[in-house]
């Protein structure tokens, strides 16, 4: 039987709606292969001359420096800015122009912005891949990779799994990104907590309604924990509220501890940075994923930044 030859197809990665599931199987088995180059156990060059352009003009630290750290294990180097304070945008110049300069300069770009849909008009414009960061309150794909890469880690599969959604379902752009991946695996059950504030956004219930993905929503923690493989927790974010007594009333309103998880089998994950919602008393429990998550970025990351560059050699 002739062996089946695997091949990415998206020349840049804006948003998780533009995958398919063998779009993102072939990214996670790409990471599995560069776990020790990301170790630092084996060196690479894969990527040896090449530059990785970064404009965050929000800021960032995991995402950023993963970012970095994928390009340099892969022998890469990188230029960028890390807000739009350092770069030429705060004298005037169009985020259109500043684009097409790194485009001269760079093999890909990576691009973090507090307004939805500026990575895709970024990529309309250059002609080399473009990765999104993370845009307003919209996506995050590449989160949502290393976030599925870990749950296959963790649980053995991605299919057949209960995982909840849980905190700041309106503006967490994490977990936009997670629900819509979710539709491409089998038998998914989610369970979608939050306070009534702050709920899952009619356009993302109404992908998972298309998709013929069943979902419960709940404002009690209690309801569902007994019944999930995965709980997936995300802070309240003040920076998405107008008014700081609207964020001050639903500050806390959940809190994952220690003795709330014992006697269950479950992971705790979290796309950080976590504020209070989860207890310091987890980190040192067998429930804690989400520092073991955040080290995962880094092989997810190189396996999309060799994919991409090599894909779409300039």
């Amino acid at each position: 039987m002739a062996q089946v030859i695997k091949i990415f197809k998206l020349k840049n990665i804006i948003s998780i709606k533009d995958f398919e599931r063998e779009d993102i199987d072939y990214i996670l088995d790409e990471a599995s292969k560069l776990e020790n180059i990301a170790l630092s156990k084996e060196i690479s060059e894969e990527l040896k001359g090449k530059i990785l352009g970064m404009m965050f003009f929000e800021p960032s630290t995991r995402t950023r420096l993963s970012f970095e750290t994928a390009m340099k294990r892969l022998s890469g180097k990188c230029i960028g800015f890390e807000d739009s304070v350092s770069s030429s945008v705060s004298k005037g110049e169009s985020i259109a122009d500043t684009a097409k300069m790194f485009e001269g300069y760079s093999d890909a770009l990576v691009i973090r912005h507090e307004l939805e849909g500026v990575s895709k008009f970024i990529s309309d414009i250059v002609n080399v891949p473009v990765i999104n960061a993370g845009d307003g309150a919209g996506q995050h794909p590449t989160q949502t990779l290393l976030d599925l890469y870990t749950i296959k880690k963790e649980l053995k599969s991605i299919d057949n799994i209960k995982i909840a959604l849980i905190g700041d379902l309106k503006f967490g752009r994490t977990v936009h990104s997670l629900a819509n991946a979710l539709t491409l695996y089998d038998n998914i059950e989610l369970y979608l907590v939050s306070p009534p504030e702050l709920k899952m956004p009619q356009e993302i219930l109404h992908d998972l309604d298309k998709k013929e993905m069943s979902y419960t929503e709940v404002s009690n923690i209690n309801e569902i924990i007994d019944k999930v493989d995965v709980l997936y927790v995300t802070r309240i974010q003040k920076e998405r509220f107008g008014d700081i007594n609207d964020y001050l009333k639903i500050k806390g309103a959940y809190v994952i501890n220690k003795k709330m998880l014992e006697g269950r089998k479950l992971i705790v994950m979290h796309p950080l940075p976590r504020i209070d919602e989860i207890d310091t008393d987890v980190d040192d429990t067998k429930y804690n994923k989400y520092f073991t998550q955040a080290a995962n970025a880094v092989p997810v990351r190189m396996a999309i930044l060799k994919t991409l560059i090599n894909n779409n050699p300039k």
